[in-house]
């Protein structure tokens, strides 16, 4: 029997979809991944996305961005969640998988929104300022509109990468798909392994689609077609004439 064969008998076996003598089941660990993933992907939001919007308003600590960015992507996930849960305790797993997921989607979400909202059209800008609007009448009413794109795409950038590594949840006894993982590996189970990735796969591709569909219905077809239009320009390759 193929590896493919043996996980489609997991997965469509009932017996795993359901939590029976203290093991659960596919939609308990599912609902803890996702727990998992929005409570650090909100979390991130609120400290990530107004921060990178003054800093693009202001235009003041943009080397920090860069800084932070760079330095926060280079952190292991499994080494600073394992050094967390030594300082912290085990009794506070939770808080330090929360910390560690965090820490991974604030860099994505501030470096998109800062971005997005420095390379809003200055003429509009500059227009809404002799309009006579405040500083924050400008970023909440230009800005921020304009930097929509970018910004949901961080988010949908962010969160995906969240339910990527909120698996080493199961590192330190907490639940999640992940779990699946682990445990198969530790069983020699190798058919649950390979459904656990599986099924944090397709959970990445349907957050995708949702988010991807959240996307285009709040960002107006306008500033659709102008990002599109950005991209093909900075994607176009020069011909010679």
């Amino acid at each position: 029997m193929s590896v493919f064969d043996q996980v489609g008998d997991w997965l469509t076996n009932p017996d795993n979809w359901k939590t029976t003598l203290g093991i659960a089941g596919v939609p308990q660990r599912l609902g803890e991944h996702l727990h998992y993933t929005g409570l650090a992907v909100l979390i991130a939001a609120v400290i990530a996305i107004p921060l990178g919007a003054y800093i693009g308003h202001t235009g003041r600590g943009g080397t920090i961005v860069v800084g932070v960015v760079n330095s926060f992507r280079a952190l292991p996930e499994v080494g600073l969640l394992i050094l967390l849960v030594l300082a912290m305790g085990l009794t506070l797993a939770l808080e330090a998988v929360t910390i560690a997921l965090v820490l991974l989607a604030v860099p994505v979400l501030l470096a998109g929104t800062y971005s997005g909202v420095r390379n809003v059209d200055r003429a509009a800008v500059d227009a809404a300022r002799g309009m006579g609007m405040s500083e924050w009448e400008i970023l909440l009413k230009v800005e921020l509109p304009n930097a929509l794109p970018l910004i949901l795409g961080a988010v949908r950038s962010a969160t995906l990468q969240v339910i990527a590594t909120a698996s080493i949840a199961a590192v330190v006894s907490l639940g999640g798909l992940g779990r699946f993982v682990i445990d198969g590996n530790a069983l020699r189970e190798y058919d649950q392994m390979a459904a656990g990735a599986v099924l944090i796969a397709g959970l990445a591709i349907v957050v995708e689609l949702l988010l991807t569909g959240l996307q285009w219905l709040v960002v107006s077809p306008g500033l659709r077609k102008k990002t599109s239009r950005r991209t093909r320009a900075r994607t176009a390759v020069p011909t010679s004439g």
